[in-house]
């Protein structure tokens, strides 16, 4: 499958880029993509909830009323869940919510995404981008030259571009990673992925390993 290369003002360059089939024209694999979107989000969370059960709440260990004829339940201590102020039963504590998933896995929801991109006519391939300096107007004025303003896009460097990086990062629907940094989630959650030239042949070179 063959892309046109386009210029920063949107224009076509008449240079053609080849897909390889083996990565961007695959059968997607959604399981392959549940699992690692799911690893990815799961690595997000910091896992340091914590909730105090009763053997941690301060208070008096004291009988709090004598045993029978009060006409109530029975209680033992303050620190007792059904008491105000005291512990919470089966409460959530520091956990790590990361898994193992294995590397084919990771690989297979990769190309799969990329697929999916491909069969949404979601994919743009673009000369390489570089700035002077970081400034936010001069991103903002090569996302309207290829008419992306409007949309989430995903922005795919070759190498890291410190001056790209910092003109995207106050756009709450610009994302600008790597091709070292490429993932599922990040794929599927752009409305638009944009790679430039010289990130192509590295990507497929990383997923064809």
């Amino acid at each position: 499958m063959e892309l046109a290369v386009i210029n920063h003002k949107g224009e076509d360059t008449g240079r053609k880029v080849t897909l390889s089939d083996e990565i961007f024209a695959i059968a997607p694999n959604d399981n392959a993509i549940y699992l690692d979107v799911k690893q990815y989000l799961a690595n997000q969370r910091q896992g340091t909830h914590k909730s105090k059960e009763r053997n941690e709440v301060a208070g008096s260990t004291k009988k709090i009323k004598k045993q029978k004829g009060t006409g109530g339940a029975r209680a033992g201590s303050l620190k007792s869940p059904v008491f105000r102020g005291g512990g919470r039963v089966f409460g959530p504590r520091p956990r790590d919510y990361s898994f193992k998933l294995n590397k084919k896995v990771k690989q297979l929801a990769r190309k799969s995404a990329l697929s999916y991109k491909v069969l949404e006519n979601s994919l743009v391939i673009v000369e390489d981008l570089s700035f002077d300096a970081p400034k936010t107007k001069n991103y903002i004025a090569w996302l309207n030259g290829l008419s992306l303003s409007d949309k989430k896009t995903l922005l795919v460097l070759p190498t890291e571009d410190k001056n790209v990086f910092l003109s995207s990062r106050n756009l709450p629907k610009a994302k600008v990673v790597t091709v070292n940094d490429v993932n599922t989630y990040q794929v599927l959650n752009a409305d638009q992925l944009v790679l430039c030239e010289g990130s192509l042949s590295k990507l497929e070179t990383i997923l064809s390993k």
